[in-house]
């Protein structure tokens, strides 16, 4: 459920937001354009109920607040929400992941992440879309964004790539994490009704839209 990585997200928290700033020249490409990937997430949301997975250190959340959403905020790093709750405090953030969460106690219109769902193996991502399809009504979203393929041969192509400049923890990374193509993300949203659409925002981040039919 992506909770095998909470280890890694506690020893991030602290130099996170140095990362996404662009800091880390080995992740520079995969950030690029941060800001205004979040600002496409916000600008894609419906609302006014959010929920949104893998809060962080409250980058996306505060966004949301700021544009008007009221977030129901979902996160499994006890150091990562430290942070958060001093950035964003108006934020109702609780324990959980993808899969397992609380109920939601109001109507959601909106599901929303950014840089985590590839935490997830595929199995794990069809069993995610399942449940939100069951939270969300006709017209509902899910806006994630996240670094994404465009085939299996272009991610071992990146893999490629970061091997050959000497990028190790990227080449890891790539191999390791659940990073998925389009095709699939496209075949699971279409099982559980969603009309989708891909927008490519950096050399490897893309914004899903994914609206129930």
């Amino acid at each position: 459920m992506g909770r095998e990585f909470i280890d890694l997200f506690d020893g991030w928290a602290s130099s996170y937001d140095q990362t996404v700033s662009g800091e880390d020249v080995e992740y520079k490409e995969v950030f690029a354009h941060y800001d205004e990937i979040l600002n496409a997430v916000v600008d894609y949301t419906k609302g006014p109920n959010v929920i949104e997975f893998g809060v962080g250190t409250g980058n996306l959340t505060k966004k949301l607040i700021n544009r008007g959403h009221s977030v129901i905020g979902i996160e499994p790093s006890t150091e990562m929400l430290k942070i958060a709750q001093i950035k964003v405090p108006d934020a109702k953030v609780h324990d959980g992941d993808f899969i397992d969460f609380p109920k939601p106690q109001v109507p959601v219109q909106s599901i929303v992440s950014s840089y985590a769902f590839h935490h997830l193996t595929d199995e794990e991502k069809d069993m995610a879309i399942g449940k939100y399809s069951s939270i969300l009504e006709k017209g509902g979203r899910i806006v994630f964004a996240d670094t994404v393929f465009e085939t299996k041969a272009s991610k071992r192509r990146a893999i490629e790539t970061a091997i050959a400049s000497h990028y190790n923890n990227l080449a890891d990374d790539l191999s390791v994490e659940y990073y998925s193509d389009i095709p699939t993300l496209q075949a699971i949203c279409k099982k559980y009704n969603f009309e989708v659409l891909f927008e490519q925002k950096n050399k490897y981040v893309w914004v899903m839209v994914a609206e129930k039919k």
